[in-house]
């Protein structure tokens, strides 16, 4: 059977990919300058070409199955239940009880505080944008967790002396719940100050980065879905939690989960500011099975 092209449709279809083409390097020029501009372009357009050609759609299977694939995802899936598990709900949803430790009983009152702390997060994440390509995904998670730890700690110090209300009343006298009120205030500001434009961002940012042009949907999507069995698991436990041990020794325990989140990203999760994908396919591949040469110096500061 042969198969005769219409040359009017097939110079149709070549304007289209040229105009197409045209529009995609006017974006690129906007994120890259002149020298690195024709690099992305080429490495792009043998991507797009590689998997026209090969017709390859990627399975759920390969995901566990591939080495390269199996450390990417935990990466990213790791990073994304850290994000849950570090906190940002439970701190959110205790906000009130915090405002009310300071004094402000008004509704009004803690109304705008909770606005004020809504505003500080919007903020963060837009000052997390502006860091994210400048000190680099890694880097900027692993500040943000350190920040977080200290927050956290002053938030469980306030909750346990609040609670110790005996040894309040001989140190302080009245004044004791107003002290430990903005003490815990200063906690819930400092964790928003850090989490957000930290520990926000990074781990979306990372997983639309780390995974194969093949996978990216599926891994990304997958990615997601444990970011939100994290969330039902800390909405669904925070308040069982407190009732078995206290306010303060819970907030100790997210404080704990957050070490563990700043070691986990140390050691699993690699720099990608100012990689291609090709060379973060390749990073996984050095992680995965080793290798020599110019290979290395992909790594950089990767443990």
């Amino acid at each position: 059977m042969s198969y005769s092209f219409d040359p009017f449709l097939c110079s149709y279809l070549d304007f289209s990919v040229q105009d197409e083409k045209a529009k995609a390097i006017a974006v690129l020029e906007q994120i890259y300058d002149s020298g690195r501009l024709e690099e992305e372009v080429e490495l792009l357009a043998s991507a797009s070409m590689h998997e026209f050609q090969s017709n390859c759609t990627g399975s759920y299977l390969d995901i566990f199955r591939l080495k390269e694939l199996r450390l990417a995802f935990f990466a990213g899936a790791g990073l994304q239940a850290f994000q849950q598990f570090t906190g940002i709900n439970t701190v959110m949803y205790y906000s009130p009880t915090i405002v009310q430790m300071a004094g402000f009983t008004s509704n009004r009152l803690a109304l705008l505080l909770s606005l004020i702390v809504a505003a500080m997060n919007a903020s963060g994440t837009i000052v997390g944008i502006y860091l994210i390509d400048r000190c680099g995904r890694r880097r900027l998670a692993l500040t943000s967790l350190a920040g977080v730890v200290l927050s956290l700690v002053i938030l469980a110090t306030a909750f346990i002396l609040q609670s110790s209300s005996s040894l309040c009343g001989s140190l302080f006298s009245g004044s004791c719940q107003g002290v430990l009120g903005w003490f815990a205030v200063g906690g819930l500001a400092l964790y928003i100050a850090f989490f957000s434009p930290g520990m926000g961002p990074v781990p979306w940012a990372v997983n639309s980065e780390i995974y194969p042009e093949a996978y990216r949907g599926m891994c990304g999507g997958m990615s997601a879905t444990v970011n939100w069995i994290s969330n039902l698991i800390v909405a669904q436990t925070f308040l069982s939690i407190v009732g078995w041990v206290g306010t303060g020794p819970t907030f100790l325990i997210i404080a704990g989960i957050a070490v563990m989140a700043f070691i986990f990203v140390a050691l699993y999760v690699p720099e990608t500011k100012g990689l291609s994908f090709e060379e973060v396919d390749l990073l996984w591949k050095e992680r995965a099975w080793g290798g020599q040469g110019s290979h290395e110096s992909l790594l950089g500061s990767a443990p």
